[in-house]
């Protein structure tokens, strides 16, 4: 079970948070990046400190059990684990350094990765990938290469991967008469509706929760069936001129109002279950179709809900069918300490958990995560459920795509995202540009001011 994540943008607790972020990381660009130790002996005997993000037991056990299989293959190296350490706290350590701070740390925030090489705060990984004869381009797929660096410095690799699909009421389709689920967002709208049931000022079953503030709804998330651009080649915000945004808030839009409106939807979803338990409105057939990502097929075989359980890529813009397949990624990074006396050793360790296929499997299979290598995501040793190979699929596809990383964090998305709020509410087609030029507009003032 994830209890946070890159795609998890709770955004005033987050945008707190990234501000703390952004303090500290100013603090160390200031006083300038330490030089580490990179001249460690990575075969001579010592320990080295792992931190992490994970703190469920299934998940914990699933770490410990991963960082057993490297001590088995290098006995010299012992390494301490320490368990759900959020991004705050990493910085702070990676910060202030001493022999308590860690040599390598994992985040569910792939949007932090800009913060953490623009910084230093993690050193550059491109001389160990060299020495190491590593071919990233045929390790892993683009995308997940794209959010592990920034501005051509990596300074994370790949852990486990997220991948965002449309998971839908096989029992509720069938009712419903509809065959099977939508390629376009045409059908979607057109499916959603279908399969919505009215109960006086409410629903008794939403064909599906458009709203932004739904579970999983996240800007970037539906844009996964499109493959924005989001920058020029300057480097500034092109919100205004790629048609991917305007069309997807468009077409949200009209799917807010032809499913009830706003207010009613909000009101409906403020009384939906908890995102990670049993009462999630999929689970409990309040909604029929819920965009997510892959951990959710096992969450909803937890709760033994009591229908078909049918998982499927997003569905893509009308006329894009060729691209149907693809979607959004994100995932978890790994990355060294620039402050760590023992890089070389904690290289070892970055290596084999995110390169080691046997290690990438097993990993995978414990966090029900989708593995982020192409060997591993062919291997006849993953033990999912076949329906997870949509996941394996999307990954995969050469059109799935991510967000870029930004030197504060990814605070463009929240910024879009802001507005989309607004727009979804009471905007309509006259806001649309001008919304997006101010949107545009915010996004590079935060972009050079951070800089």
């Amino acid at each position: 079970m994830p209890p946070a994540r890159t795609h998890r943008r709770a955004f005033p607790a987050l945008a707190a948070a990234a501000t703390a972020l952004a303090l500290a990381l100013s603090a160390t660009a200031c006083t300038g990046a330490p030089r580490g130790g990179a001249d460690d002996d990575p075969g001579a005997r010592t320990t080295i400190t792992f931190w992490h993000g994970w703190s469920a037991p299934s998940e914990v056990r699933a770490v410990n059990a991963n960082i057993a299989r490297f001590e088995k293959a290098h006995p010299h190296i012992k390494v301490d684990v320490v368990g759900g350490i959020d991004d705050d706290k990493i910085n702070q350590a990676l910060r202030g350094g001493g022999s308590k701070s860690p040599d390598v740390v994992s985040s569910f925030e792939a949007a932090d990765v800009g913060r953490f090489c623009s910084s230093g705060a993690l050193v550059d990984l491109s001389p160990f990938i060299e020495k190491s004869g590593l071919d990233l381009a045929k390790t892993f797929p683009k995308p997940l290469l794209d959010y592990t660096q920034f501005q051509g410095r990596r300074c994370t690799m790949p852990l486990l991967t997220d991948a965002y699909g449309l998971y839908y009421n096989k029992d509720a389709f069938k009712a419903a008469g509809i065959d099977g689920p939508p390629v376009t967002w045409t059908e979607f709208l057109a499916d959603a509706k279908r399969l919505t049931k009215r109960r006086g000022d409410g629903y008794e079953r939403l064909g599906f929760l458009p709203n932004y503030h739904g579970y999983e709804n996240d800007i970037e998330h539906y844009l996964g069936s499109w493959g924005p651009l989001y920058f020029d080649r300057n480097g500034r915000s092109a919100l205004a001129l790629d048609p991917a945004i305007g069309d997807l808030l468009t077409r949200q839009r009209k799917m807010v109002r032809e499913l009830g409106g706003y207010e009613r939807l909000e009101k409906f979803r403020t009384g939906l279950g908890d995102e990670f338990g049993a009462e999630h409105p999929f689970h409990t057939g309040q909604v029929a179709m819920q965009i997510d990502g892959e951990w959710r097929l096992g969450m909803a075989l937890d709760a033994k809900v009591p229908f078909e359980i049918g998982v499927a890529p997003m569905p893509v813009p009308p006329g894009d069918e060729l691209d149907y397949g693809k979607g959004f990624l994100s995932g978890t990074v790994v990355g060294v300490s620039a402050r760590s006396r023992k890089q070389n050793a904690a290289w070892e360790l970055v290596k084999f958990m995110t390169t080691d296929t046997r290690a990438v499997v097993g990993f995978a299979n414990d966090i029900r995560n989708v593995p982020s290598t192409f060997a591993a995501l062919k291997s006849p040793d993953l033990t999912f459920d076949p329906r997870f190979r949509t996941f394996l699929d999307i990954t995969r596809n050469k059109r799935s795509n991510t967000a870029p990383g930004t030197i504060d964090g990814g605070a463009y998305l929240r910024t879009l995202q802001d507005f989309a709020y607004q727009y979804e509410k009471d905007g309509d087609g006259s806001t649309l540009l001008p919304g997006l030029m101010r949107t545009e507009r915010q996004i590079d003032s935060d972009l050079a001011q951070a800089k």
